[in-house]
C-alpha cells in the first residue's frame, strides 16, 4: 500500500486527524517550544490567501513560522506592509521567528547593493518581530568550491550588520554543501571559517541525511552550541523526495539530536512538495505524526 492509501484507509482523513490532535492533553504538557511551521511548504496557498491559510494551519497546533515571500522594494509579505502583516499575526496570536531572504539574488551584485538588502531585511524581520534572518540556499550556478571559499567572509560582515542591529543571522543548509570540494567540503568551510558569535546554523535534518555524509547527532557532537534552528521533514523510502512526517525514510526518533546541545531555539515542520494530498493536508499529518512521536524530543 503507499502512502496516500494509508493515509485514508487508516480510518481517519487527515483534516480529521488535525482536529483529533489538536487539543491532546499530553501535547500541552509536554511543549517546550512551540510547533513551527516554514511557510514554503504550503506558499501556493499562502500566496492565494494569506490570512484564511494562517487560520487554517493554526487550527492544526502551528504557533510559530519561519516566513517566505519577503518582497523588498515593497516592504511586503504577501502583499501586505510589513506593519499591516504584524497586526494580522497579532490578531490570530501567532509569530514568526525566522524568515528566509534572498540572498543568493544578490551575491553577484554590489556591496552597496547586498548591505542595502540586509537593511530591508532588518526593517522587515524587526516589523513583524523576527528574531533571525536566514540565508536559505545558494543558485545553482554559485555551488562552486570557489564560492564557498569566499562565502564564510561575506556571511560574517552579514551577519555583524544584523547582530548590530539587535537581531540573529543564520545560514541554512540543503545537500550540496556536503557535496562540494575535496579536503574540506563547503560545509566544512562554512562551519570552520564563520564567527559563531554572527553566523548560527539552521540544520535542515532532511538535508543531512539525504547527503548521507554525516548525521544530525555528529554535527552536534562536533559543534555544539551553533545549531539554534532545525528543520524537520522526511524522505520518500522510494525517491529520496520530501515526504510527510511518519511516512519516509528518515527515523526522528533516533535522528534528532539533544537539543540543548544544539543550542536550539525554535524548530520547524517543513515540506517543499511531493504532497500525497495537498500542502494543507500534509502539513496536519505531519503535525499529527510529530505530537504522537517526537514532541517529548523537543
Amino acid at each position: 500500500m503507499d502512502r496516500r492509501g494509508f493515509l485514508w484507509t487508516s480510518g481517519l482523513s487527515i483534516p480529521a486527524l488535525s482536529r483529533v490532535t489538536t487539543h491532546a492533553p499530553k501535547v500541552v504538557s509536554a511543549l517546550k517550544y512551540k510547533i513551527g511551521l516554514q511557510l514554503y511548504s504550503i506558499n501556493e496557498d499562502m500566496k492565494r490567501d494569506p490570512i484564511g491559510t494562517l487560520k487554517k494551519v493554526k487550527a492544526m497546533g502551528y504557533e510559530d513560522f519561519e516566513i517566505y515571500g519577503f518582497e523588498n522594494e515593497r516592504l511586503t509579505y504577501y502583499r501586505y506592509p510589513v506593519n499591516r502583516f504584524k497586526d494580522k499575526l497579532d490578531e490570530l496570536g501567532l509569530s514568526v521567528s525566522s524568515g528566509h531572504y534572498g540572498f543568493s539574488d544578490f551575491y553577484n551584485r554590489s556591496e552597496v547593493e547586498m548591505m542595502k538588502f540586509v537593511d530591508d531585511c532588518i526593517k522587515g524581520a524587526r516589523a513583524i518581530e523576527s528574531s533571525y534572518i536566514t540565508w536559505p540556499w545558494l543558485h545553482p550556478d554559485l555551488r562552486t568550491i570557489e564560492v564557498f571559499k569566499k562565502l564564510p567572509a561575506l556571511l560574517n560582515k552579514i551577519g555583524k550588520k544584523i547582530t548590530d542591529a539587535g537581531l540573529k543571522f543564520a545560514y541554512h543548509n540543503h545537500g550540496f554543501e556536503f557535496e562540494i570540494g575535496e579536503e574540506k567540503n563547503g560545509y566544512e568551510i562554512i562551519l570552520e571559517e564563520t564567527d559563531p558569535d554572527l553566523v548560527k546554523l539552521q540544520m535542515d535534518m532532511y538535508w543531512v541525511m539525504h547527503a548521507g555524509k554525516t548525521t544530525p547527532k555528529e554535527l552536534v557532537a562536533k559543534h555544539p552550541g551553533r545549531f539554534t534552528m532545525w528543520h524537520i521533514k522526511d524522505m520518500d523510502p522510494v525517491t529520496r523526495d520530501y515526504s510527510e512526517l511518519g511516512s519516509g525514510s528518515i527515523n526522528y526518533m533516533n535522528v534528532l539530536p539533544d537539543p540543548v546541545v544544539s543550542g536550539m531555539e525554535y524548530y520547524y515542520v517543513e515540506q517543499g512538495g511531493n504532497f500525497a494530498l495537498s500542502a494543507l493536508d500534509s502539513a496536519a499529518s505531519s503535525i499529527h505524526y510529530l505530537k504522537e512521536h517526537l514532541i517529548d524530543k523537543l
